[in-house]
């Protein structure tokens, strides 16, 4: 058997993490403030985060409050009035929830700041708390030893630790070797944008809110970053040509884009009968990069021997619950509780962590589905629920509780899910 070749210094470290997204990053922080060494692994050649804006409901400002990194985070990003959802052929007022109230029923707020602040929020915190931080590491394997588990890289080079936390994303090397399964295309496709806010105040934009028009297979959103000054888009449609294309391999292209489904002609087309403030946004997105919407089936294995699942490796979601890296987020610091209590027991911790978390990231992926068929709906089936949801009241909660309250650590603590309204009610 190869002996271990670390790629950094001497000492072994209790804990490898593989990925240093946001994920990554975050649970590196957390087992840190646990006592634990900590090394991370990033495949690229430095730390960094492709994207535009991200939403942190009160489940993670909740969590970035024990870290310590709330108030960072509150002066790098916006803290919303509103959420409301409209029409997107007529821009009518469907629901809203109320943001302010939303942070008194919570404890917390709920804030929108750009993914590389956060990113580069966390990544000054895994400085100072003393996390090892490689780059070019890209890990090619995994296996269990007895004292733990190790990793391959591509230069051949291993390294090993008591723990491994694969937090490699969608296309997790980890995912694929101990679970196999393949992504699942929703036939959807992404364009993001963050634009000066200036370029945007003749639109119709909402400065203070976050709003999501939902309309015939498409929906858009925007909302303001970095204190008012920019304002985020998000253009989500079906793509007529994706069934063309294997789910895997269009995936794979990611944020680059992918020439054989959802191009920028079908982006265009797909808008086409939406309200002003729609039509005049989509000429402002990104168009030499979009994001193929993949998920994966939820799966009841994370924890393979001294190697665990997090975040996207374990339970990629659809983007619409806004809950991708907030789910990640709430892994390692249910982790980092677990490895705590049953110290220095770690695989009664994993056992925990699992027990835990499945469920709960299960619920989060099967509701994102479902919900994004509802925001799509046409025909009937679109008044319907324009009806239903026009009769919501604004401070029924009912359709929050079970995922902005406080993060589990134990299957008795996860709250019940809600009560599904029929469209026919």
């Amino acid at each position: 058997m190869t002996a271990p070749t670390p790629p950094t210094g001497p000492h072994r470290p209790d804990v490898l993490v593989v990925g240093g997204g946001i994920g990554g990053l975050s649970t590196a922080f957390a087992l840190t403030r646990a006592g634990l060494r900590v090394r991370v692994l990033e495949r690229a050649e430095e730390f960094g985060e492709v994207g535009a804006g991200i939403q942190l409901a009160p489940n993670c400002t909740r969590i970035l409050d024990d870290y310590g990194l709330l108030d960072e985070a509150r002066s790098l990003g916006v803290l919303p009035e509103a959420m409301v959802m409209r029409d997107a052929l007529d821009a009518r007022e469907l629901t809203r929830l109320d943001l302010s109230d939303l942070e008194r029923r919570y404890g917390y707020p709920y804030l929108v700041i750009h993914r590389s602040d956060l990113h580069a929020l966390l990544l000054r915190a895994c400085r100072a708390a003393g996390v090892e931080l490689c780059t070019g590491r890209k890990v090619v394997g995994y296996e269990n030893t007895g004292a733990g588990a190790r990793i391959r890289l591509a230069d051949g080079r291993t390294d090993e630790a008591a723990l491994v936390v694969a937090a490699d994303g969608l296309h997790s090397v980890a995912r694929r070797e101990f679970v196999g399964d393949d992504v699942v295309s929703s036939r959807y496709v992404a364009y993001r944008a963050a634009v000066p806010i200036e370029r945007v105040r003749g639109n119709g934009v909402a400065e203070k809110d976050v709003v999501v028009y939902v309309g015939p297979r498409c929906h858009f959103v925007q909302y303001p970053l970095r204190g008012g000054e920019m304002l985020n888009q998000v253009a989500v449609f079906a793509s007529p040509s994706a069934d063309a294309s294997p789910a895997g391999a269009a995936g794979a292209a990611g944020a680059t884009g992918d020439a054989r489904w959802g191009g920028p002609e079908e982006l265009d087309a797909a808008f086409e009968a939406t309200c002003d403030t729609v039509r005049r946004g989509i000429p402002l997105m990104w168009r030499d990069r979009w994001w193929q919407m993949l998920d994966r089936d939820p799966v009841d294995t994370w924890v393979h021997g001294r190697v665990a699942l997090l975040g996207d490796a374990a339970h990629p979601p659809l983007q619409y619950m806004a809950q991708g890296a907030i789910m990640a987020i709430e892994d390692g610091w249910v982790l980092a509780h677990h490895l705590t209590r049953t110290a220095p027991d770690r695989d009664a911790a994993l056992a925990a962590y699992q027990a835990v978390r499945v469920e709960h990231c299960r619920r989060v992926q099967t509701t994102a589905r479902a919900w994004g068929e509802l925001w799509h709906l046409e025909g009937g089936e679109r008044l319907r629920r324009n009806a239903v949801m026009r009769a919501r009241d604004t401070y029924d909660y009912g359709f929050t509780d079970w995922v902005y309250g406080p993060t589990a650590l134990t299957p008795d603590q996860e709250p019940a899910m809600f009560t599904p309204i029929p469209l026919g009610a």
